[in-house]
């Protein structure tokens, strides 16, 4: 694929923490992603979350671990019960590897102390793969489902 192809693609990325020093760190990340343009939108908890998204449509979510993880688990529950945000993968930036990690509703984690542009952007571009197939999967499941009911019920 040509390099200059993807140029103009937007990534909408919803940045969701409560620590100024690791959000400025993740937003340096974000800046150094070349070759797109990256609009990001900021939110410190549930409620503002529901503000940023009455005007921002994100395609990326990414969440602070440092939110706590009752925080954490509240917020990935809401964006993935949210009829305009649960096909938006979420990716969290995770101190170290050693917290608990959540497993329903996130799509990727990345490590803070790791994070570079490029590493950013793989991150979110494979969290968008992880989701579509997911939803995919999920969709299938559900047409087979249904059929073998259909049959079952027929005999």
């Amino acid at each position: 694929m040509d390099k200059h192809a993807n140029q103009f693609e937007e990534l909408n990325v919803l940045v969701v923490g409560n620590n100024p020093i690791d959000l400025s760190r993740t937003f340096e990340s974000l800046s150094k992603i070349t070759d797109h343009k990256v609009i990001t939108e900021i939110a410190f908890d549930l409620t503002s979350i529901v503000e940023r998204l009455s005007h921002f449509k994100p395609t990326y979510i990414l969440i602070d671990d440092n939110v706590g993880q009752l925080e954490l688990k509240a917020t990935v529950f809401a964006l993935s019960s949210n009829r305009k945000t649960r096909h938006v993968p979420i990716t969290v930036l995770k101190n170290s590897n050693y917290q608990e990690a959540i497993n329903t509703g996130v799509m990727n984690y990345i490590l803070k102390e790791t994070i570079t542009g490029d590493s950013l952007y793989r991150a979110l571009k494979n969290s968008l793969k992880f989701k579509k197939t997911q939803l995919y999967l999920q969709q299938s499941y559900k047409k087979r489902k249904g059929q073998l009911l259909r049959i079952l019920k027929s005999n």
